[in-house]
């Protein structure tokens, strides 16, 4: 077992945040070509919904029963991303709005929400937590599913087959998850 595996939910999702940021930076260097830069937009889809599934799997289910609020990152642009190429000039413009989305919800969550559940669950709620969504984000789907089911128990019966497709279909493409 690795040292991740222990971490709780907070820590698990916050590190997320911190692997986002740096996608982020990557990418708004402006360095590397077209596709470097449609890599980056690929590997940033796919781990958004994966943190996403996992999220709406264990975080926000735990959220509504220890608190009367949750949150949600849209999947729209995420879908309008995908298959875009570098030198459309919606590309740069929708992963500007992804990145500005993904700033906000991180903010929200860090300030608010992560701080409530720490609060209200115990130390052992959070590390099983955390664990759970690491396992989940293993299994979840690589592209966004905006019609998918986003609450238990459709969502977890749904997202391995769903996420099997995905994976095949990034192997056939060479998309970069």
């Amino acid at each position: 077992m690795t040292t991740t595996t222990k971490h709780d939910l907070v820590s698990v999702i916050t590190e997320d945040h911190r692997a986002f940021e740096r996608i982020f930076k990557e990418f708004e260097s402006g360095k590397g070509g077209d596709q470097h830069r449609k890599d980056l937009a690929d590997h940033l889809i796919a781990e958004l919904v994966r943190h996403s599934v996992a999220e709406e799997q264990h975080k926000y289910p735990a959220a509504r029963k220890s608190l009367p609020d949750g949150d949600k990152v849209a999947e729209r642009v995420m879908s309008d991303l995908i298959g875009l190429e570098p030198a459309d000039k919606r590309f740069d413009q929708l992963v500007g709005k992804l990145i500005e989305d993904v700033r906000h919800h991180i903010e929200e969550e860090e300030t608010d929400l992560l701080p409530k559940l720490q609060a209200a669950c115990s130390p052992e709620e959070l590390r099983e937590l955390g664990e759970k969504v690491l396992r989940a984000k293993e299994i979840a789907p690589t592209r966004p599913h905006p019609a998918a089911p986003d609450r238990p128990p459709a969502n977890r019966i749904l997202a391995p087959g769903t996420a099997f497709i995905d994976k095949i279909r990034d192997a056939l493409t060479d998309r970069a998850t």
